[in-house]
């Protein structure tokens, strides 16, 4: 019974028949025993259409049968499941808690081994890996913070090294609003050697019980090895009166609206500019690509835009997984010296592009074998 519901699930929700079809389709496959997707993805057509009620539905079937299948070898997920489909259902005029807010921040994570994650090249260009390196490093430094503070800290490190390659290069000849002084008062906090400002978000409650906070963990004990994901964060967590929820101030766009340079530190969020979460989390969802280097033609094939972007966001979860398998690996380091770390890490592995204005936004590629490689040997 319950193969027969799967094979029905998957000739309604991946080859897109009508339940009568499939139906008729599911008890032909069945006398044929070809009950599983790698079973059918394995069939020739013309084994397939003897099997089945008619030519379109045996087309149907066997290319969505392949098109799981692979999918499934390289860790991606399916259409049917895939949790960009789940946003892309949310009612944008809903009014979220803090805790559903963090939860749908989450970045992806990966099913993938190691092994299977060496082989994976991806091809992006500089800043969205940067702020995938940043995000994910902050789990691991500052583990108190919210996935939200997270990014929002991670693009504004990304944004401080786009100016300031951007003056470098002869892009931009204006002045940075960092070097002359707008956000002084803020507190400041070190992401990847840059200080950031930030505000203090004193009372934002993403979870409720401070009991088996992750604020527990003691950075002195280098020992300790941080939480690897959001999944493995304890439940419940508040921010404390000492470690509070920070947003990175956007002290560009603080300079564009002509706001005060020096800002009270007890200031709230209201009305000044902050790096917000929710655009630097679509943005890395949309950024990785897979090379692929056996397969020349797989991306002449014409595909769903549902297709692409479930993909994508299943490669940003591949990028993820080996950044969090590194930063475990150097748990004996402190914050401040592993935040020293990464930015040299970063360096190596980020991709290779011409010098100057030429390389400005480039793409090139991203090897997870070279991530892994960084690991603390054992």
């Amino acid at each position: 019974m319950a193969a027969t519901n799967n094979l029905l699930r998957f000739l309604t929700a991946e080859a897109k028949l009508p339940l009568a079809a499939a139906i008729a389709q599911a008890t032909g496959l069945q006398k044929a025993n070809l009950v599983t997707i790698e079973d059918l993805a394995k069939t020739d057509f013309e084994t397939l259409k003897a099997a089945s009620a008619n030519d379109k539905a045996a087309k149907a079937t066997l290319a969505a049968a392949k098109r799981v299948s692979i999918k499934r070898k390289r860790g991606l997920p399916e259409e049917s499941t895939s949790s960009s489909s789940k946003r892309l259902r949310a009612d944008p005029t809903e009014i979220k808690s803090p805790v559903d807010v963090e939860a749908a921040l989450a970045l992806p994570s990966s099913d993938l081994n190691e092994d299977e994650l060496a082989g994976i090249i991806l091809t992006t260009n500089r800043a969205p890996l940067l702020l995938t390196f940043a995000a994910v490093l902050l789990r691991y430094t500052m583990p108190e913070q919210p996935p939200s503070s997270c990014l929002s800290l991670a693009q504004a490190v990304t944004s401080m090294n786009a100016q300031a390659k951007a003056a470098s290069i002869g892009l931009d000849k204006s002045g940075s609003a960092e070097k002359e002084g707008w956000g002084q008062g803020q507190p400041l906090v070190k992401v990847m050697t840059r200080d950031i400002r930030v505000l203090k978000r004193w009372g934002y409650e993403w979870k409720t019980d401070t009991k088996n906070s992750a604020h527990v963990i003691k950075t002195e004990d280098p020992d300790q090895k941080p939480p690897a994901a959001e999944s493995d964060l304890p439940a419940n967590v508040t921010s404390s009166e000492d470690s509070p929820a920070l947003l990175a101030l956007d002290l560009e766009q603080l300079k564009r609206l002509d706001g005060p340079p020096i800002v009270s530190a007890s200031a709230s969020t209201t009305g000044l500019p902050v790096y917000q979460a929710d655009s630097a989390h679509n943005y890395i969802l949309k950024a990785f690509d897979l090379v692929f280097e056996d397969e020349p033609e797989a991306k002449k094939k014409r595909r769903l835009a549902s297709e692409i972007a479930a993909e994508r966001e299943a490669n940003l979860g591949h990028l993820v997984k080996v950044l969090d398998l590194l930063f475990q690996s150097w748990s004996i380091l402190d914050p401040t010296e592993l935040d020293k770390r990464a930015w040299s890490w970063y360096v190596k592995v980020r991709p290779q592009v011409e010098g100057g204005r030429a390389g400005w936004g480039a793409k090139g590629q991203v090897k997870l074998k070279e991530i892994l490689n960084l690991r603390r040997p054992k």
